[in-house]
């Protein structure tokens, strides 16, 4: 059936939840290294959609999923439960086209996907602010309240920022429950950090970390692009990418990296 399948499918769901399983058991992509984090992402859902529509059977044409589930078997992997406490699970949540309250489902399909309870750390890059327009603590707040819960709910150990200045992140820092355990900052808009930022930090136990994201990793434009180019004539201009999730698993006594993945999530306007 391929794309002819996939596209019927498509255009009778309301949600698409693309997972692309564990990059490390995909060979074509450890064979080519993506120049930038956004080549990688697109690098990811192309192959992720043309492994899926390839596999879709005359039986599953005919169904109607209102939620589509499109990953690559193989590259599935749950975390052996033996194995949990040797390991760090991190994610940093891009939110796209959506609010605050997308936050919980991207952290339940992560915990879902790779079988575990809790995300040890979780780092939040909310929706770029329009041009013009500073990025600020009320911006932020709705998204930190939901990230809050889910430490009480026990579905996230630590939370983190980023690209937060020293004045904003003391703002953060005063107005919080849950206070941030790090903030990452981008070297390509800094190559040093800021002194200021970095004293602040120290004296509040706060994590610096670097990072090189573009401000949009996902944007509304390449996501349907890439969709377009996967699936044949289907009509891509219907699909909004709601969130962007993307995890790591490391082994904490040797620093090495033993599971990276994504997961993104996207809406269907109907027209």
């Amino acid at each position: 059936m391929g794309t002819e399948g996939a596209r019927a499918l498509l255009e009778r769901a309301d949600t698409l939840t693309l997972q692309t399983g564990n990059l490390l058991n995909w060979g074509c992509l450890r064979k080519k290294c993506p120049s930038t984090p956004g080549e990688e992402v697109r690098d990811c859902i192309q192959k992720t959609l043309t492994e899926w529509s390839s596999k879709i059977s005359q039986d599953q044409n005919q169904e109607t999923l209102e939620v589509l589930e499109c990953s690559v078997a193989q590259a599935i992997e749950k975390i052996n439960p033996e194995e949990r406490d040797e390991l760090k699970v991190s994610a940093k949540l891009f939110i796209v086209g959506s609010n605050s309250s997308s936050i919980r489902d991207a952290v339940d399909l992560a915990c879902s996907a790779l079988g575990v309870a809790q995300l040890d750390s979780v780092i939040i890059s909310p929706p770029p602010v329009e041009d013009g327009t500073n990025l600020s603590l009320e911006y932020l707040q709705p998204y930190w309240k939901e990230l809050e819960n889910l430490v009480q709910n026990k579905k996230i150990v630590a939370i983190g920022a980023s690209d937060l200045d020293k004045t904003l992140l003391e703002q953060l820092y005063l107005w919080a429950q849950v206070k941030p355990s790090s903030n990452q900052v981008n070297l390509a808009s800094c190559c040093v950090m800021p002194p200021d930022l970095t004293a602040f930090a120290k004296e509040c136990d706060i994590q610096l970390l670097t990072h090189n994201d573009p401000k949009e990793l996902l944007c509304e434009a390449s996501f349907q692009e890439v969709l377009q180019e996967s699936i044949q004539n289907m009509k891509a201009n219907n699909w909004i990418p709601l969130w962007l999730l993307r995890y790591s698993v490391i082994v904490k006594s040797r620093g090495i990296i033993k599971s990276k993945g994504y997961i993104i999530q996207a809406k269907r306007n109907a027209s």
